[in-house]
């Protein structure tokens, strides 16, 4: 099962990932051999996939923009299997892609060229949760929706929420340190992760599944492998502290006339809202234009340049009623916002909440879309988007800013009527420079993968660099682990 290019011919990479002087050469990993299918039916009875048009949804990522030519779906069940995998995968040079559930924004969850699958969807049980503590114990394949699920019924809720909670999978969603839309009020998994076990390169297993919250002895090796996006470790189960489910939930979406005003009602809201507030989301005009027009989902407010939902969560109904009602009046009478509508009903709070979640559908009905995941300092969040609309002038078809202002997270897209290297060259490095003199990041939560691997200097020192690249030669000395991905080429992985 030999393949001579890394990539089919009818998708050039170089028109798929436009990256800074790229490296297209494969790295001389061996090929997979008959002797080597023959050993993993052995170990995965019927769960070695050869089929192309089975395997063929796992080579291409969710965007659609980037695709490998792997031959092999691996889909373990247990961390011995995944052990084994990675033992026999060292030992003969194989090449391993990691794969969750495949919803990354960056190229990091398929594969480049050849390299195996190693997908975690049959990993999906839950191992235990502790009641009195909120800690859940699952496997990495869990999908983030299931497990939301489970904990409602137990009256508990994930620290973490997404828009492809649907689809994505913890381990993924802990390999590239996800943020989402609770981060504001839970913290990043660096912290609500208590616990890892995950196999290395060699098929060695770290158990460092703990539950508990304090730890202090020794050096934290957990966080080695949050946001390391399967390049040190293939993560097997996850530990996590859940809160409590809030007794009550609003949700509020406002309409503002400026930025400036969205940023001094952000400001108010953390005074008065305080311990309910849970998520400060914002998105501009230009999104709300395509979530009309592509997804006919209506605006509930009147027209209005910037857009914002917030969400509170609490424990006493009466209490955050009246707390939030403080604050839409001070913010309505202080002309900081000229309309909006609140909700309390499960049906009227998704409405709302869909707004936010389903831009990045919407864009992709829009043209061929090139994505950035900026962090900057809250207050120079917006200038991006309107530099960047001067600095292209009319070469794009949009230019759309929405995002995380809590967080300081910008997601700024750029879409075209189709792939243009043209506009990609006005837009990169402009969008990196314009980051860096800010000394924001140029990925603020989708990680680096494979097409924003060789932009990292933007955002990181050489020095931080190369002990990156020591520590994945110490981990992974052959770079069997989704090779490729999050280092830059000049580390020649």
């Amino acid at each position: 099962i030999r393949r001579e290019t890394g990539w089919r011919k009818e998708k050039d990479p170089t028109q798929s990932i436009q990256t800074a002087k790229p490296l297209w050469t494969r790295l001389p990993f061996c090929r997979v051999t008959e002797e080597d299918l023959a050993f993993f039916r052995k170990i995965l009875a019927g769960r070695t996939i050869v089929d192309p048009d089975l395997v063929e949804p796992s080579n291409v990522d969710w965007l659609k923009s980037v695709r490998g030519s792997s031959e092999v779906l691996l889909r373990p069940q247990t961390t011995e299997e995944v052990s084994q995998i990675l033992s026999y995968c060292n030992s003969r040079n194989l090449a391993v892609n990691p794969q969750g559930g495949n919803t990354g924004l960056v190229g990091g969850s398929v594969p480049v060229y050849d390299e195996i699958i190693l997908s975690t969807s049959l990993m999906n049980k839950i191992l235990d949760f502790d009641s009195i503590s909120g800690v859940l114990t699952c496997q990495a394949g869990c999908v983030l929706e299931n497990l939301s699920f489970y904990l409602e019924e137990r009256d508990y809720i994930m620290p973490l929420d997404l828009g492809a909670k649907g689809s994505c999978q913890i381990g993924g969603n802990v390999a590239t340190n996800a943020g989402g839309l609770r981060l504001l009020r839970y913290g990043s998994l660096h912290g609500t992760v208590l616990g890892l076990e995950l196999v290395l390169a060699d098929g060695q297993v770290l158990d460092c599944l703990s539950t508990l919250r304090k730890d202090n002895t020794g050096y934290d090796l957990k966080q080695l492998f949050i946001g390391s996006e399967g390049t040190l470790g293939v993560i097997t189960a996850v530990s996590v502290l859940c809160p409590r489910k809030p007794k009550s939930v609003n949700v509020v979406f406002l309409g503002c006339e400026t930025f400036e005003q969205l940023l001094k009602t952000f400001q108010l809201c953390k005074g008065m809202l305080g311990e309910i507030l849970s998520a400060f989301e914002f998105l501009d005009s230009e999104c709300m234009r395509l979530l009309n027009t592509h997804l006919k989902l209506p605006n509930p407010i009147s027209d209005c340049p910037f857009y914002i939902v917030i969400e509170t969560s609490g424990s006493d109904p009466t209490h955050d009623a009246q707390k939030l009602h403080n604050f839409l009046e001070e913010a309505m009478t202080s002309s900081l916002v000229s309309d909006g509508t609140v909700a309390t009903e499960e049906a009227k709070i998704k409405a709302l909440w869909s707004l936010r979640e389903r831009v990045t559908e919407a864009l992709t009905h829009d043209g061929f879309t090139y994505k950035y995941d900026i962090s900057l300092p809250v207050e120079r969040i917006y200038q991006l988007v309107t530099d960047m609309r001067k600095h292209l002038g009319n070469r794009a078809k949009s230019v759309v800013g929405y995002g995380h202002v809590g967080d300081g997270n910008l997601h700024l897209n750029v879409t075209s009527p189709s792939k243009d290297p043209a506009l990609l060259a006005a837009i990169e490095p402009f969008v990196y420079e314009w980051t860096a003199s800010c000394r924001g990041s140029i990925s603020a939560e989708h990680g680096l993968g494979l097409k924003k691997r060789n932009y990292i200097y933007y955002s990181k020192q050489s020095q931080a660099v190369a002990l990156m690249g020591n520590i994945k030669a110490m981990l992974d000395p052959k770079g069997i682990l989704n090779p490729y991905k999050t280092l830059p080429d000049n580390l020649k992985q």
